[in-house]
């Protein structure tokens, strides 16, 4: 049975985060393990609390992992603190490991920034250049590219183009936000993908991007190449945003039964 290593925040109402995480992995047929490096009070509505792990129970948790069963593919989701990422970077540099997937949570929808500056450059510059793949959303990707706005198709390659060759990753910049589709962008070292998607009237989008990071790693861990693990991955959320279940009183969580077929 192929694994997946989630290094990501737990989510208490259970939609986003290591719960979604691990929903997802066990969706696609994977063994799931999680590194907890936060946990949060939040619900459909918001993040009510943050408590960081210390560093050094992170690095004992990826031991843990690594000594035992290594994985197939890691993905990593919230860093809360410098601390947190320079020691996720340490432990996987230490086991050579290079089959991630980063999704880069530092911008809110809202366009809130998420992490203290020096949390966000460190993200920035240590574990970035690590991933195989990062999915930024489009305020992150925006960050990323040092631009003030994105709006459109074009807007999306030129972002991922600079982005990719700040980082060497392949970039999915994930176009949830934008305003008459929700197309995604794969640049992967020079060859560009499009993922076609209607949009989808439903607020029940809580977690989708630990979603669709999850359902990659998934993908990459049962040996798909990058571009068929990404459709397969955009095939998923959609499904699961198709079959909400309408779940709480605000921005309710996915519907984490939907199957792949």
């Amino acid at each position: 049975m192929k694994t997946v290593l989630t290094i990501a925040g737990s989510d208490c109402s259970g939609g986003a985060g290591i719960q979604a995480d691990l929903k997802t992995m066990t969706a696609h047929g994977i063994y799931g393990m999680s590194v907890i490096t936060a946990l949060t009070a939040q619900n459909t509505t918001g993040v009510q609390g943050i408590f960081s792990i210390p560093g050094e129970f992170v690095a004992r948790q990826l031991d843990s992992v690594f000594s035992d069963i290594r994985p197939d593919a890691v993905k990593i989701g919230m860093m809360s603190n410098v601390e947190i990422i320079e020691t996720v970077a340490e432990r996987l540099k230490h086991y050579e490991f290079t089959n991630i997937v980063l999704d880069p949570v530092m911008v809110s929808t809202s366009r809130h920034r998420l992490l203290e500056p020096s949390a966000e450059e460190a993200l920035i510059r240590i574990l970035l250049p690590m991933a195989r793949i990062l999915t930024p959303n489009l305020p992150e990707a925006m960050v990323l590219a040092h631009r003030d706005d994105i709006t459109n198709r074009d807007e999306m390659l030129e972002a991922a183009k600079v982005i990719a060759t700040e980082t060497g990753a392949a970039i999915l910049v994930k176009g949830g936000h934008l305003s008459d589709c929700a197309d995604d962008l794969l640049y992967d070292h020079g060859n560009v993908y499009w993922y076609s998607a209607p949009r989808i009237d439903t607020d029940n989008t809580h977690g989708t991007g630990c979603t669709l990071s999850s359902a990659i790693a998934s993908g990459l861990a049962l040996g798909m190449d990058l571009n068929t693990a990404v459709a397969s991955a955009k095939e998923y959320i959609t499904g699961a945003l198709r079959n909400d279940p309408h779940l709480g009183h605000g921005n309710g969580p996915l519907n984490h039964c939907y199957r792949i077929k």
